[in-house]
């Protein structure tokens, strides 16, 4: 365990409370518990969801961190568009009701990724128009 608390940053609160960890940290606390029997594949369901924006950036390199390292698959669920951009390989488009995969966007901009590159903001409004044309149907459909 001491070895995954000192790749997420928190060697020296092992013995802390969760009360005691800010938000971010209890985030990390969480991976490091999800490592610690080495799997194959980390579900990452909304883990940023409730940060702050500086702490989300920040756990997001952190994520990044933990990938470089462990070479494990990550399947990081998110409504986040620029943070799947950001850290995913594959993004899988879900439709709404019910959740059905509509299209999967291969992502090959290369790492480390800058927000600023045409690449990515390529992609990223691609993903965009997806979902704000399933949007516009469904408006459409209710008016």
């Amino acid at each position: 365990m001491r070895q995954h608390l000192e790749l997420v940053g928190l060697e020296n609160f092992g013995k802390a409370y969760p009360n005691q960890l800010s938000g971010g940290m209890q985030q990390r606390a969480s991976i490091a518990r999800a490592l610690v029997n080495n799997p194959d594949m980390l579900l990452l369901d909304e883990p940023f969801g409730a940060l702050d924006a500086f702490t989300r950036i920040n756990m997001q390199q952190e994520i990044l961190k933990i990938w470089h390292k462990e070479k494990n698959t990550m399947l990081l669920v998110t409504h986040d568009i620029d943070e799947a951009v950001y850290l995913a390989d594959r993004v899988v488009l879900m439709s709404q009701r019910p959740g059905t995969i509509k299209r999967i966007v291969r992502n090959d901009v290369p790492r480390p990724r800058n927000r600023k590159n045409p690449e990515y903001t390529k992609i990223r409004n691609e993903i965009f128009e997806e979902f704000f044309s399933e949007f516009e149907t469904d408006i459409e459909y209710f008016i």
